[in-house]
């Protein structure tokens, strides 16, 4: 049964387009392409550099849009090419499937209902496709690589996906556009995502199905080399994200809002449960005194993330060790180590006693152990102080008529 009238008419609406990178799929492409344009014939082909039948298969469908890579440069390069064209061609949307027949085309209505729901709200709408990597049949090397993409999507957007790696996905064409992307193979779909997001895009799963044949199915995804490359990616968005992007959100949300609104809204009205506000609190404090000088917001944000506490109180409360504070958190580290080591309250600090290598180490040793003494302590502490008052507050707020 055809159904391209109304499928055409929808992607007309929504000035939406099909992109399809290929390279060497030959074996798929053409019942592919058959599927595909019972759909649309809105469809973006960017052949790049195959060297088996592909540009034949490509002659039997002269309606779609073509563009050719002369010599294979990579999936990122080719769906860049296709965003580019896309936007030439006066599209606001881009649908982007594989041509592997890994994907089922009947799911682009999923992403075009979606679109046509959210069509009038303010936020960009970047949708990925979530292929359930946890149930039977998926191969175990694709559902772990999967979660490792999604923890650290989730460490350096804050924003929590099923699936960061389906190649099925809906983009705001002008925002993809916009970013600049230094990324050219598999590595650029996990680089958009993140942009996207810190561009404040709304980025989310929806549901769709797959097709795992192995044996059948041709992938050119490099094991080694595309690992490195994603894991390198993420390495230099940790850094970026908890040195710039994390800290510069929090500042603008506390600089528009102002402290009691800031702390109204993000802190005491926060959904989580009174035990996680004050766990998140906690977290901070600890961090914030612990020895780790120079990675206590790397490390505030990643420990956030695997706790799943809420980053802005963690953030918030890390901060302890700003300038003013930091020559009293090492004093009192540095007695609280003098204690556990037996040696007492020693107020007379003074730097002759550090005349030598050794004095100098066990100084430094005893700085260490009471330094994470006193963030245990404080963090006990106060989250026995936080988890009352949060709880008390709760409870007004039930009451309250």
């Amino acid at each position: 049964m055809k159904k391209e009238p109304v499928f055409q008419r929808r992607f007309e609406d929504l000035k939406c387009c099909v992109i399809v990178p290929t390279y060497n799929n030959a074996h798929s492409l053409d019942s592919f392409l058959a599927d595909l344009k019972l759909y649309t014939n809105h469809i973006i082909i960017i052949n790049d550099g195959s060297t088996d039948a592909t540009a034949e298969i490509l002659e039997q469908h002269p309606k779609f849009h073509h563009k050719l890579h002369a010599e294979n440069k990579g999936k990122g390069m080719a769906l860049k090419t296709g965003f580019r064209y896309a936007d030439e061609l006066g599209y606001d949307y881009a649908i982007t499937i594989d041509s592997d027949g890994q994907h089922y085309p009947d799911d682009l209505d999923v992403f075009l209902t979606e679109l046509e729901s959210k069509k009038e709200e303010d936020a960009e709408l970047l949708l990925v496709g979530d292929r359930n990597m946890g149930r039977d049949g998926i191969p175990g090397k694709s559902s772990k690589g999967n979660r490792f993409s999604n923890f650290w999507f989730l460490v350096v957007t804050g924003i929590e996906l099923y699936d960061t790696q389906s190649g099925y996905r809906l983009y705001p064409v002008k925002l993809i556009n916009s970013l600049k992307l230094i990324t050219w193979k598999f590595e650029l779909e996990i680089e958009v995502l993140v942009k996207a997001a810190w561009k404040k895009a709304e980025v989310r799963n929806i549901p769709i199905k797959v097709l795992y044949q192995e044996g059948e199915r041709v992938t050119h995804f490099r094991p080694f080399w595309d690992i490195v490359r994603i894991v390198l990616l993420y390495m230099w968005f940790v850094l970026v994200s908890f040195f710039y992007i994390h800290p510069r959100n929090k500042y603008q949300d506390f600089k528009n809002k102002g402290f009691k609104r800031f702390w109204r809204e993000d802190i005491i009205k926060s959904q989580e449960p009174p035990h996680k506000k004050a766990a998140a609190i906690a977290l901070g404090i600890f961090v914030g005194i612990s020895p780790f000088w120079g990675i206590h917001t790397l490390l505030v944000f990643t420990l956030a993330a695997v706790f799943r506490l809420n980053k802005v109180i963690a953030f918030l409360f890390s901060n302890i060790s700003i300038p003013p504070l930091i020559p009293f958190i090492i004093y009192a580290s540095y007695q609280a180590g003098s204690l556990i080591t037996g040696k007492g309250f020693d107020w007379d600090l003074k730097l002759h006693k550090f005349d030598s290598g050794t004095d100098v180490f066990m100084g430094l040793w005893q700085y260490i152990m009471g330094s994470f003494a006193l963030a245990i302590v404080m963090a006990i502490s106060l989250w026995i102080v936080f988890y009352f008052l949060f709880s008390v507050f709760n409870q007004k707020q039930v009451v309250k008529p």
